[in-house]
C-alpha cells in the first residue's frame, strides 16, 4: 500500500469521525429519553454506505480509503456497545437488549441492500 494510501486513510479518517460526531449530535438534541439514536443512525446509515462502496467498488485502493478510512471512522462498535453497557447498567434491560437486536438486524439489512444497490450502479 503506498504512502499516499495510508495519509489518505488518515485524513479520511478524520473527515469520518467528525460526520459521526456531526449526525450523533443532530439526532441527539432532537430526541427525549436515554436511548442512543444518535449512534443507531450514525451505524445504520455506516452499514447501508458500507454495502454500497462494497457491492459498487471491487477491491483496490478506492474501496480502502471509503472503507477503511471514511466509514471506519465514521462508524463505532465501541460507542454501541458501551450505549448499551449503560442501559443495562442504569436498569433499562430491554432497551439494552432492543439496541442490540435492532442495530444488528437493521445492519445486517442495510448493508445487505446497500450491496444490491452497488452492485447494480
Amino acid at each position: 500500500m503506498s504512502l499516499a494510501v495510508w495519509v489518505g486513510i488518515a485524513l479520511l479518517g478524520g473527515v469520518g469521525a467528525c460526520a459521526r460526531f456531526a449526525v450523533d449530535l443532530l439526532v441527539s438534541v432532537r430526541q427525549r429519553g436515554s436511548f442512543p439514536l444518535g449512534t443507531l443512525a450514525v451505524n445504520l446509515s455506516g452499514a447501508l454506505a458500507l454495502g454500497l462502496v462494497a457491492g459498487a467498488l471491487a477491491d483496490g485502493d478506492a474501496q480502502r480509503l471509503l472503507a477503511t478510512g471514511l466509514l471506519g471512522a465514521y462508524t463505532t462498535f465501541s460507542t454501541w456497545m458501551f450505549q448499551t453497557q449503560r442501559l443495562a447498567e442504569d436498569g433499562a434491560p430491554r432497551a439494552a437488549l432492543a439496541n442490540v437486536v435492532v442495530s444488528a438486524a437493521l445492519g445486517l439489512a442495510l448493508v445487505w441492500a446497500g450491496m444490491e444497490l452497488g452492485e447494480a450502479i
